[in-house]
C-alpha cells in the first residue's frame, strides 16, 4: 500500500528545534550536560494565587464538561485587564475571544481571513508560526525585512504598492521575537495609516509587553487611534504569568476579525478548559506583584548572560525587552546553523540559529533567558573554556 499525504505538507520541513533536540539527546545520553538556551520555554512558575485558582477549579468535578465558549467572567476579566493595563476599552462580548495559547491563534487565524494564493505580509526575521499559519491557509508570503540599520523596524515605504494592494493580512510584533526590538509611537501610527490605505488587516502579537528592562514601558497596538478599525492584538499569559503549559491567550480588537475567529474556533475546538479559564482570571485580575518579580528575574538573567559573554570576547548589545538575546555571530563565523551545531558540540550550550527565523536572520543566533542564573554562568564558562571564540 502506498500512503499519500497532503501537498500542503511540502511547504514544511523538519523544524530546527527538532534537529537541535536530537543532538541534545545524543549529548545527554553520553553523559554530558546541555544548557538549553534555544527554546523560549518559561521556567518561572505562576504565582501561588494563580496556581490556587487552577487547582481549586480542577478539583470540582463539574468543571470537566466542554467549555464551548468563554465564560462571561473571562471575557469581562480580559476587558478590565486591557482597560487597567493599557487604557484600551474592549467590549467583553464582541471584541475578545480566548486562544488556546497564542501559537494556536497564530496558526489558525489566517484561515478566517485569507483565501488560497492571497498575500500575507510577514516580518523577516520572525517567529516561525507567523509565516507557518498563513502557509497552512495556502497564502503566499511576502517578507518584510527588519534590518539592524533601521532598528529592526519594518519600513512600509519598502513594500511595493502592488504587493500592499493585494495583501489581505499583515503580521507584526513588538517587542519582537527574535530581535528583541521595540517600536516607537510614530511607527504604530505609520502602521495604521498603511493598513487603512491598502485595506490590510493587522495582527499585532504582543506577548512581551511586560518583559521590558531598564525602566522601559511598552503598551498595546490597540491604544493608538484607528487601531481597532484595522486589526487585532494577540496577548499571552505564558511569559508574563508563567502559564505556558496551560495554553491561554487572547485575541482582542476589531469585532469583525474577532467574530470570524470565533466562528472558526467553534468548528475546531470545544473551548478552553474551565479551570484554565479560572487561572487566567486570577492572573489578570489578581495581585500584579508577580509581574514585576518575573520582569526583574529576566532582567537579571539578561545582565548576567550578556555581560558575561561580552567579558569573554563575544560582543552583544543588551536587549531592552523580551526573554531573548539576539546575538551577532562571533568573529570568524558566517553560518548560524553551523555555529549553533559547533557550539553545542564543543560547549553543551544550545542556541537557535538566526536562519531558522527567516533569510534576514542569518548572521545571528537567538539565546533564550530560560535558565537559572547559575546555569547562565556555567554556560558562559563552558563557552570561554571551549576556545570557540578564539
Amino acid at each position: 500500500m502506498k500512503l499519500k499525504f497532503s501537498k500542503r505538507m511540502d511547504r514544511f520541513g523538519e523544524g530546527i528545534f527538532a534537529t537541535l533536540l536530537a543532538e541534545k539527546n545524543k549529548l545527554q545520553e553520553a553523559g554530558r550536560e546541555v544548557i538549553d538556551l534555544s527554546v523560549g520555554t518559561p521556567n518561572i512558575p505562576p504565582a501561588p494565587h494563580i496556581i490556587e485558582a487552577l487547582t481549586r477549579a480542577a478539583a470540582d468535578p463539574l468543571n470537566y464538561i466542554y467549555a464551548i465558549n468563554d465564560t462571561a467572567a473571562l471575557q469581562q476579566a480580559a476587558s478590565d485587564w486591557y482597560s487597567r493595563r493599557y487604557g484600551v476599552s474592549i467590549d467583553p462580548k464582541t471584541e475578545v475571544v480566548s486562544l488556546l495559547g497564542s501559537q494556536e491563534g497564530l496558526a489558525h487565524i489566517a484561515l478566517s481571513i485569507v483565501d488560497e494564493g492571497e498575500i500575507v505580509l510577514v516580518p523577516d526575521p520572525c517567529y516561525p508560526v507567523f509565516g507557518d499559519g498563513p502557509a497552512i491557509a495556502g497564502a503566499r508570503l511576502w517578507y518584510m525585512p527588519m534590518l539592524p540599520e533601521k532598528n529592526y523596524l519594518i519600513d512600509f515605504a519598502e513594500i511595493p504598492d502592488e504587493v500592499a494592494d493585494a495583501a489581505r493580512l499583515m503580521v507584526v510584533s513588538y517587542p519582537n521575537n527574535p530581535t528583541a526590538a521595540v517600536a516607537p509611537d510614530w511607527w504604530y501610527r505609520q502602521l495604521i495609516d498603511f493598513a487603512k490605505a491598502h485595506d490590510i488587516i493587522v495582527l499585532h502579537d504582543n506577548a512581551y509587553s511586560e518583559l521590558t528592562f531598564d525602566g522601559l514601558r511598552c503598551g498595546s497596538f490597540l491604544q493608538y487611534e484607528g487601531a481597532k478599525e484595522v486589526g487585532v492584538e494577540f496577548n499571552s499569559l505564558s511569559k508574563t504569568y508563567g502559564l505556558a503549559g496551560a495554553r491561554c491567550g487572547f485575541c482582542l480588537g476589531n469585532r469583525e476579525v474577532v467574530s470570524h475567529l470565533k466562528v472558526l474556533k467553534s468548528n475546531m475546538d470545544y473551548g478552553m478548559f474551565l479551570p484554565v479559564q479560572q487561572a487566567a482570571i486570577a492572573a489578570i485580575t489578581g495581585d500584579q506583584a508577580c509581574v514585576a518579580v518575573t520582569r526583574a528575574a529576566y532582567e537579571q538573567r539578561r545582565n548576567i548572560l550578556v555581560d558575561g559573554l561580552n567579558a569573554i570576547g563575544w560582543p552583544i548589545e543588551k536587549p531592552r525587552a523580551t526573554m531573548f538575546v539576539w546575538a551577532p555571530l562571533p568573529a570568524g563565523f558566517t553560518d548560524s546553523r553551523a555555529f549553533a551545531m559547533e557550539l553545542l558540540e564543543k560547549t553543551g550550550v544550545m542556541v537557535t540559529p538566526g536562519a531558522a527565523f527567516g533569510p534576514s536572520g542569518e548572521g545571528h543566533v537567538r539565546l533564550a533567558l530560560v535558565r537559572t542564573e547559575e546555569e547562565m554562568r556555567r554556560a558562559i564558562d563552558a563557552i570561554d573554556q571551549s576556545g570557540i571564540l578564539k
